[in-house]
């Protein structure tokens, strides 16, 4: 009995670990691609100190912003870095929006079709994300708004092919915090920083309409 029972205990024990070993294998597999890519930049420490300081739910307010209001990607050549005509006109958008947002700061991704090998590719998509952070610098925005140029490579197509394709090959610029020792942050006015145009075109009508009623009668 006892040894019927030790085996019913290793084969538990066997089960277990093969289906932890299935679900990290899933996780890896179903998890958000090039996770393993993303190696530093601090993201665990940096998202805690949003979520507790209450900024986080702005920071995603304001990348929603500016993923609504301009374009955030742009495309490049086969086994290029150099930014084409569309490009630049793209980025200069992204500049002008950035610009009203003194407060945030933002990283830039870069990335490559599955021409190539992962190695060389991820030094591409980088090579990508310095062009774009470079013509942004030249727009006024400072480098240290930028907070990291980061490299997905190859791992995250948004069309899976082997072959070329133009859509993969890009960068994608997004709102990731706020500047530190920001004087809106600090004082905690965050949705005034989010809401800024909004806030200021809801500015109430005095509804006036230039008649003087001071010498009419009243009751």
């Amino acid at each position: 009995m006892v040894r019927y029972a030790k085996l019913i205990l290793a084969g538990a024990i066997g089960v277990t670990m093969v289906a932890a070993c299935t679900q990290e294998s899933s996780d890896t597999f179903h998890g958000e691609a090039g996770g393993f890519n993303d190696i530093g930049f601090g993201n665990a420490t940096m998202n805690n100190t949003l979520v507790h300081s209450g900024e986080r739910g702005y920071v995603l307010d304001l990348a929603n912003r500016f993923a609504a209001e301009v374009d955030s990607s742009v495309n490049f050549a086969f086994n290029s870095a150099a930014l084409d005509a569309t490009a630049r006109q793209i980025l200069a958008r992204q500049a002008h929006w950035i610009r009203q947002f003194p407060e945030v700061r933002l990283r830039v991704y870069g990335h490559t079709d599955l021409v190539g090998s992962s190695s060389y590719n991820y030094r591409l998509g980088l090579r990508r994300a310095q062009a774009v952070v470079h013509f942004l610098v030249a727009q006024g925005i400072s480098r240290s708004r930028l907070e990291a140029v980061v490299s997905k490579g190859e791992t995250q197509p948004l069309v899976v092919t082997q072959g070329r394709e133009r859509r993969n090959r890009r960068t994608v610029t997004e709102v990731n915090g706020f500047v530190a020792n920001s004087k809106l942050i600090l004082d905690g006015q965050y949705a005034q920083v989010v809401y800024r145009n909004y806030v200021e075109s809801a500015a109430p009508r005095t509804g006036l309409t230039g008649v003087d009623f001071s010498s009419s009668g009243g009751e």
